[in-house]
């Protein structure tokens, strides 16, 4: 057998000692939402609060990014750590040693769901620069005051706990599929109900030498045949700043270690769930904008700014608004809305190629003139809602392809920030596993 190791490192994987609660623990209480979903619905995470009590939950190992802001974000890190900690003394966790997880996720939107597979990836081979041809990267602008308080939640947390999911390209479903397949032969690593909306969530555990060679043999097909000087292999889908603050503090750590150190160091690697792009459940949804303390005329002279002109349409529902931005007519078009009804914008030699670039350079321009503050949000329905209260408005994004999304980013290099989602915000990835990353 070769080296399983060696193979895995090519295509910057590693196995994985993957921590999961143990059996007798509610899993309904334990795993919630990615931090960074319902941040402007401080009431969802409320509900979460007394819906888990003081219950063993991931609530109490993250940090809610509605609470960014708070006065005293120093006690809510300190509390996560020592959570962490009193987890770990109680040995809440059963351990699987170098490991992979195949992952299958349904939700009310996805009955047959989505399959990934969690794995540790090697940040040495991320790069987040606007730039950068490394196998890791991201797909939308990195916004680099968002990770030092990110840093300083995970600098001194034991574990990590995995929101991030990354895509892969493999048109001809070698990676994850066969595991699939197979599934009824592996074993069972947990199985259980999702709260608030989140489906049904179950894994299995992938550990044979077999399976891990077929896993690196096939992505490494896949980098061969990538262009040599712009090898996308693995493309940021969710958890981006997760990702760029994972990559920053092992930066870090780097720098007090040894070159023998550095090889297996537990902060050197981040575990990610990847997922193919082709597989049918994996649903793309732009991501919207809502901004606040604005109204239509100062947000009509911006738009003035970026394009050569506009026509706007008043349409009668949301709906409507949703197929009508989504019309294939070669135009750019976008979706307003606030609380005098609903708006198609079409926009003629507008100054970036899609309405998502067009809308961020009026939002920055709004930002800088502290003419509006903004929030960026998942599903229409939810931006139609925010958007239409007064003194708000409602921006809302045509769908993104994903045929042509790896193509996009190696030809452009990334997406303007906050571009899509894969799905929206009860559909991203739960909490469940938890990793070591400190010695």
């Amino acid at each position: 057998m070769p080296d399983i190791s060696q193979y895995l490192s090519q295509v910057a994987l590693k196995r994985a000692d993957i921590m999961i609660p143990k059996k007798d623990l509610d899993l309904t209480k334990w795993a919630v939402v990615a931090c960074d979903q319902y941040t402007s619905e401080p009431e969802y995470w409320e509900q979460v609060q007394q819906y888990v009590a003081d219950q063993p939950s991931t609530l109490h190992l993250i940090y809610p990014e509605v609470y960014l802001e708070e006065s005293d974000p120093q006690k809510r890190i300190a509390d996560i750590n020592t959570a962490m900690k009193q987890y770990l003394d109680a040995q809440l966790f059963t351990v699987y040693k170098d490991s992979f997880f195949l992952i299958h996720r349904t939700t009310p939107n996805s009955k047959d769901g989505r399959w990934g597979l969690l794995v540790t990836l090697d940040l040495e081979a991320y790069s987040y620069a606007p730039d950068s041809r490394s196998l890791i990267r991201a797909t939308e602008g990195t916004i680099l005051s968002r990770i030092p308080p990110r840093k300083a939640i995970r600098k001194n947390a034991p574990l990590e706990l995995p929101h991030i999911m990354v895509l892969i390209n493999d048109e001809k479903r070698s990676v994850i599929e066969p595991l699939a397949l197979k599934k009824n032969s592996l074993q069972l690593a947990y199985d259980t109900e999702l709260m608030a909306n989140g489906g049904h969530l179950k894994a299995w555990v992938v550990s044979s030498d077999d399976d891990m060679l077929t896993i690196a043999k096939s992505l490494k097909s896949m980098l061969a045949s990538l262009p040599s000087d712009n090898p996308l292999l693995y493309a940021m889908g969710d958890g981006n700043h997760s990702l760029a603050t994972a990559k920053s503090c092992w930066m870090d750590i780097r720098e007090t270690l040894t070159e023998e150190e550095r090889e297996n160091h537990p902060a050197r690697w981040a575990l990610v769930e990847l997922e193919n792009i082709f597989d049918p459940g994996l649903e793309f949804e732009p991501i919207h904008r809502v901004l606040f303390n604005v109204n239509k005329e100062t947000f009509d002279l911006e738009i003035e700014k970026v394009c050569s002109s506009f026509a706007c349409e008043k349409v009668a529902d949301l709906n409507s608004l949703d197929m009508m931005i989504n019309e294939v007519d070669g135009s750019q078009k976008f979706g307003y809305c606030d609380k005098e009804g609903f708006v198609l914008y079409r926009l003629e030699d507008a100054k970036a190629s899609i309405a998502a670039g067009t809308l961020q350079m009026v939002i920055d321009s709004l930002l800088e003139q502290k003419k509006a503050t903004v929030d960026y949000i998942h599903g229409k329905e939810v931006t139609s809602n925010l958007g239409r209260k007064a003194g708000n408005l409602g921006l809302i994004l045509p769908e993104v392809s994903k045929e042509t999304f790896f193509e996009s980013i190696i030809k452009d290099n990334a997406l303007p920030r906050k571009t899509f989602s894969m799905g929206e915000a009860h559909e991203k990835r739960y909490y469940m596993e938890a990793r070591r990353i400190q010695r």
